[in-house]
């Protein structure tokens, strides 16, 4: 009888045990309500992102539909409008036609993800020392216009935008480029209006020179190094990379991608380089990309193909027509957005009014 009460027990303990935590390989209501509503804390959303209230995560649920109520009175042709708190989701929002699996042109945001790579690179010794000379990447070709400026433009000089090249950035550029065989040689062709790292000149085409001299230091495409390395360890699948006529990933622009996994990068720099108890890319890298390195003629400052955003004591990697990875640090938050506008102001003013004053004050 005494064992027959034990197994009984043992019974009812391990009925008890399933309904909390679910059957292995499956999820219960109650591990799901605990997982939208537990307490701030890092996990890595590899396999996806949680889901909290607002309030769970320090945040006035109000303000942010209030937020949402400016993009409406506003008429603010965003796609998409992301929050996240303490690595929760607390407001994700689609606007018709866009849908939670729609794959967004991020435009520019392509180059923070060119700067992450060419960290990674460093990292595994694959490329020696951002002053190395970008022309000694590409012994077999000849530029015009080699002077010795040209001579001196390193890596760093290309992460800064400070390259020197007498590059004018804007569509005509863009179509003079799609019409070129080959896009490094029409970037670096150009000649030199400045001295390397004297002045800031945003420049897409030194992007892609980036990424050229990636698929030169690894042996590799740069969107295989990336998916090996990067988009793979953060449960990045679906991507999208265009290529030049020379086959060299766009280094400016072109990589396509989800709302979601834009956020993902912005996760990796706010847990400072560490995914899942591995450093992808060292925390050195993400502080120097993320720190201001030149002055720009904007109230922006620019690190290694990231912005820096003093009004709201974050960076961003930005993209055309208003595509954002905005993250603040300080207050462990990560805004994303995907949209066709003209520029960031309206972004940045939604940002300043309604989201940083819903963290709430502890």
């Amino acid at each position: 009888m005494n064992r027959k009460r034990q197994f009984t027990r043992l019974l009812a303990l391990l009925f008890v045990l399933l309904a909390l935590f679910g059957v292995p390989g499956t999820q219960s209501t109650l591990s799901i309500a605990a997982a939208q509503t537990s307490t701030p804390g890092v996990y890595w959303p590899t396999a996806g992102w949680r889901i909290s209230t607002p309030e769970a995560q320090g945040m006035n649920s109000h303000s942010l539909e209030q937020m949402l109520d400016a993009v409406k009175q506003q008429k603010l042709n965003l796609h998409s409008l992301l929050v996240i708190r303490h690595g929760y989701i607390v407001s994700e929002t689609y606007f018709p036609s866009y849908k939670q699996d729609t794959k967004h042109e991020i435009y520019s945001c392509t180059k923070s993800i060119i700067a992450t790579l060419i960290g990674i690179a460093l990292d595994q010794q694959r490329i020696d020392s951002l002053d190395h000379p970008v022309v000694s990447y590409f012994p077999e070709r000849t530029f015009e216009n080699l002077d010795a400026a040209k001579k001196a433009m390193t890596l760093e000089n290309l992460l800064t935008m400070t390259s020197g090249l007498d590059w004018q950035e804007g569509d005509p550029e863009y179509i003079g480029m799609y019409r070129s065989r080959d896009w490094v040689n029409y970037v670096m062709d150009k000649p030199m209006k400045a001295e390397p790292g004297s002045q800031f000149n945003y420049c897409s085409g030194c992007s892609h020179i980036l990424s050229a001299i990636i698929q030169k230091a690894t042996g590799t495409k740069t969107s295989d190094f990336a998916a090996r390395y990067l988009f793979e360890p953060l449960g990045i699948s679906d991507v999208a990379w265009e290529t030049d006529l020379k086959g060299v990933d766009l280094g400016g622009w072109g990589v396509q991608i989800t709302p979601r996994d834009m956020a993902k990068l912005g996760y990796l720099y706010l847990r400072h380089g560490i995914w899942d108890g591995k450093q992808l890319v060292r925390a050195q890298w993400v502080e120097t990309a993320t720190r201001s390195h030149t002055a720009t003629d904007s109230n922006l400052d620019y690190g290694y193909q990231w912005w820096i955003v003093p009004s709201l004591e974050g960076y961003a990697a930005l993209g055309r027509f208003g595509q954002t990875i905005l993250v603040i640090p300080k207050l462990d938050l990560i805004v994303v957005t995907t949209a066709q506008v003209e520029n960031h102001d309206a972004i940045f003013e939604l940002i300043g009014q309604y989201v940083v004053p819903a963290v709430l004050t502890p």
